[in-house]
């Protein structure tokens, strides 16, 4: 071979690399297009994005998640599946290239990928049936099959083929590809894989509007025992503060669902059983509908709240009385000698909770809910029935999506997040932020209204206390009280002057305890310490 053929050969041979790569992106949007309309036939959690990334969260450490939650809030599911999507990218990118050399290997590669979404999606909480493997197992042969046939188009011929044969561990290395038939199938391929993936998630959505349309249908009855009103005064008028009642569409999420259940209300049932649980019952949505509706305002908070932070909001719910519910069951407190302790909530994404049964059924407004702010529950907050409960953090509380109760005891299981680190019992603790200045503002001179919210559910607030600098602490004014399950409003005009200040806020219970200045992390039972914010006064 001549020099300028050498040159020649290295000069294409480098140009192939580049449609190389192409061919593994093209064979990564096959695989996952393919496997979309196939989780249409299954079910879309099945699907290799939202089963790896579920596999992920349940094997995150408690303190990357609460790192991820705070850094990106409700949006960490998104920026996970991004992660998810970048990583498969670059897996195809690499294995495009490796396959210019290797085509089976390559090939086997994708196929690997699809061992790993399969064991995933069958190893997650909510799967029953091995059937969850299809869409990984089908879209990586699609994707194996099209990265085999793109990669062969790049070697078919060889303008100057070598002694001996050339390569025998794989293609030619030669640069005289098939380009007509490259871009072909490049194209097809796309255009297939777009169109799998579209109708796909066309499947997909159309399979959740039974479940949209069950929800259209509900109609609330008006509640046995209501909410009283709101109380005149409960609602500052001051800018910046946050509301009263939160509306539906700003509520906090926080669960490690990456796919939102829809659930048929029509099909939707809920079983009751357990440990000393007599009369075991299956029930209905209408089931549940046809009783006593009670209706109370009750403020959530989510134990990865940090000091300040925005999980945590007031709704006004209805819903079933759970504790009333769990004594027609013949279910008994421990305090009355019955032999369960722990009620166990299962979610249909696989999510278990763990809750105190004798917190349940101490009398304060542990609900099945059904309704939020007046309408169904969104389906983000846990349509059709959720578990709602005054003064315990979300993660051993309020289930959404709830389709499963068993009584059982704190020693015998360990629900999701307690094994994962986080407490088995975990009352809210007593918090207060500072909802305006915000920080870093830059107020003028003069009066600057500082205000804000505090909570300490199943307890109530009576007092709030402000601090300016290391100054001393001085009692702000509180809005008018809801409930002691709801928080409560404060203000405290503060007469500020020119130069940089730290604002900080206390509250004190009911009980008489004072928020705690001890700053803890939220694992394992919730953080603590004081909210402050710096300002500069121009």
């Amino acid at each position: 071979m001549t020099d300028d053929e050498k040159q020649t050969r290295q000069r294409l041979t480098w140009a192939r690399l580049p449609l190389g790569a192409c061919s593994g992106v093209l064979a990564g949007l096959a695989s996952l297009g393919v496997a979309e309309l196939v989780s249409a036939a299954v079910r879309p959690q099945a699907g290799p994005v939202v089963a790896v990334g579920g596999a992920a969260i349940d094997r995150t450490p408690a303190a990357v998640k609460d790192w991820a939650i705070r850094h990106f809030g409700t949006n960490d599911k998104l920026v996970l599946q991004i992660g998810i999507l970048a990583m498969l990218a670059l897996f195809a990118l690499v294995l495009g290239i490796v396959a210019l050399n290797f085509r089976r290997s390559g090939a086997a590669g994708v196929l690997l990928f699809g061992i790993v979404g399969a064991l995933s999606a069958t190893s997650r909480p909510d799967s029953t049936s091995l059937s969850d493997a299809l869409p990984s197992v089908v879209g990586a042969i699609a994707g194996a099959a099209v990265l085999y046939v793109l990669v062969g188009r790049l070697a078919r011929r060889d303008p100057y083929p070598e002694p001996h044969g050339g390569e025998e561990r794989g293609l030619s290395s030669g640069a005289g590809w098939d380009r007509r038939g490259f871009v072909i199938a490049a194209t097809a391929a796309a255009a297939a894989s777009a169109g799998a993936g579209v109708l796909g998630r066309t499947l997909n959505s159309a399979s959740g509007q039974n479940a949209v349309a069950s929800r259209n249908k509900v109609v609330l009855p008006r509640p046995t025992s209501a909410a009283a009103a709101v109380p005149r005064g409960a609602q500052l008028r001051i800018p910046g503060i946050s509301p009263f009642t939160t509306p539906n569409g700003d509520f906090y999420r926080v669960d490690t669902a990456l796919v939102v259940p829809k659930v048929n209300a029509t099909t939707w049932t809920l079983r009751i059983h357990g440990k000393g649980v007599t009369r075991p019952v299956t029930l209905s949505f209408g089931d549940l509908l046809r009783r006593e509706l009670t209706e109370r305002d009750i403020t959530l908070t989510c134990v990865s709240n940090e000091v300040g932070g925005p999980y945590v909001g007031n709704a006004r719910w209805i819903g079933v009385r759970l504790a009333d519910l769990l004594a027609e069951c013949g279910v008994e407190p421990p305090s009355a000698g019955g032999p369960a302790d722990q009620l166990v909530a299962r979610s249909v994404d696989g999510m278990t909770i763990g809750s105190p049964v004798e917190d349940v059924m101490d009398g304060r407004d542990a609900l099945l809910a059904v309704g939020m702010n007046g309408e169904p529950l969104p389906f983000a907050h846990g349509f059709p029935v959720r578990m709602v409960v005054p003064g315990l953090y979300g993660f051993v509380s309020a289930c959404k999506w709830i389709k499963d109760i068993e009584l059982t005891t704190f020693d015998s299981y360990d629900p999701y997040w307690v094994k994962r680190g986080w407490a088995r019992r975990a009352p809210v603790k007593t918090e207060s932020r500072i909802d305006t200045p915000k920080p870093f503002a830059r107020p003028k001179t003069g009066t600057v209204m500082v205000a804000g919210v505090a909570w300490a559910q199943h307890r109530g607030i009576d007092k709030v206390e402000v601090r300016i600098d290391d100054g001393p602490w001085q009692q702000a004014r509180l809005a008018a009280q809801d409930t002691r399950d709801t928080w409560r409003q404060w203000s405290f005009p503060w007469h500020a002057t020119k130069g940089g200040h730290t604002l900080t806020v206390r509250a004190t219970d009911r009980t008489g305890q004072v928020q705690t200045e001890r700053r803890t992390r939220t694992i394992p039972d919730g953080a603590s310490g004081w909210h402050s914010v710096v300002v500069t006064v121009d």
